[in-house]
C-alpha cells in the first residue's frame, strides 16, 4: 500500500448506531499499522454544515477520502472483513489470525 489511507467517520453524537460504529472501527483499526492511516471523526450534531457540504446525509458513515476512488460505507461497520477490504487496509498478521480464529469456529 503506497501512502496513507485517510478516513473520516461521520457520527451523530453518542447515539447507539454511532457508538457501535465507532467501537467497531476502533476494533478494526487496532490491528492496522497506525502509520498506514489517519482518522478524523466528525460529529454531525456539532457540525451539521460540514456533513452536508461533504454530501453525508446518513450516520454513521465512514468515508475513505484517500487514496482515490473515494469509498463510502454506511452503517455500524460490523462486517469487519468487508470493511477492511473496501478500505484497502492491511491488517497485522497476528490480528487477522486472531479474528479468523474467532469467526471460523463452529
Amino acid at each position: 500500500m503506497a501512502g496513507v489511507v485517510v478516513l473520516r467517520l461521520y457520527l451523530a453524537g453518542e447515539g447507539p448506531n454511532s457508538t457501535t460504529a465507532r467501537l467497531n472501527l476502533e476494533r478494526l483499526l487496532a490491528g492496522v499499522d497506525h502509520a498506514g492511516y489517519s482518522l478524523e471523526v466528525v460529529d454531525c450534531l456539532r457540525d451539521p454544515l460540514r456533513a452536508l457540504e461533504q454530501g453525508v446525509l446518513v450516520t454513521p458513515t465512514l468515508v475513505r477520502v484517500e487514496p482515490e476512488p473515494v469509498v463510502t460505507i454506511i452503517g455500524t461497520l460490523r462486517d469487519s472483513r468487508g470493511v477492511m477490504d473496501m478500505l484497502g487496509l492491511a491488517r497485522a498478521v497476528g490480528a487477522a489470525a486472531a479474528e479468523g480464529a474467532r469467526h471460523d469456529g463452529p
